[in-house]
């Protein structure tokens, strides 16, 4: 293992309960295209909305690309298919608009794996998950480079 990968054993968890509690930009599946604005504008550090249930199960997430391409589809080239172009034409709300299949994490999930998949993924935030899949928080690749960096020095130090 190199020294720049977070410790496998680490979890999600212990991350989590590191990190400075933070308000999640929640929105329901009824969300109109002027309220996902509005709430990323008031979040303005998160790049996901979080679409959920009324009980905070995850339903899917809107990210800010997303909801750019959508808005500003008229002043710009469509980056989408032909055949999607008359869906982005329809789409008035989050639970049309969402990524239904997002990556998420758990507290259970080893820190590097989620690090790895994130990565992968060109990922910057992803909700952390409880058993029953309702959202308890979010993990950003900052928070975990944070982490990274005092577990680097202790490993230095030894």
């Amino acid at each position: 293992m190199s020294d720049n990968t977070i410790h496998k054993r680490t979890l999600v968890g212990e991350l989590i309960s590191q990190v400075e509690a933070r308000d999640l930009p929640l929105v329901s599946a009824a969300a109109e295209m002027e309220e996902l604005i509005v709430k990323l504008a008031k979040f303005r550090h998160n790049r996901l909305l979080y679409v959920v249930d009324e009980n905070r199960h995850l339903l899917g997430t809107v990210s800010l690309g997303l909801l750019v391409r959508h808005y500003c589809s008229a002043s710009h080239e469509p980056r989408a298919h032909t055949r999607m172009l008359m869906h982005m034409i329809t789409v008035e709300t989050a639970g049309e608009m969402m990524q239904k299949h997002p990556i998420v994490t758990s507290i259970d999930e080893e820190a590097g794996a989620i690090m790895k998949r994130m990565i992968r993924g060109n990922v910057k935030e992803v909700p952390v998950l409880d058993d029953q899949k309702r959202i308890i928080a979010d993990l950003t690749i900052v928070d975990l480079l944070a982490f990274l960096i005092p577990h680097r020095k202790e490993k230095e130090e030894i």
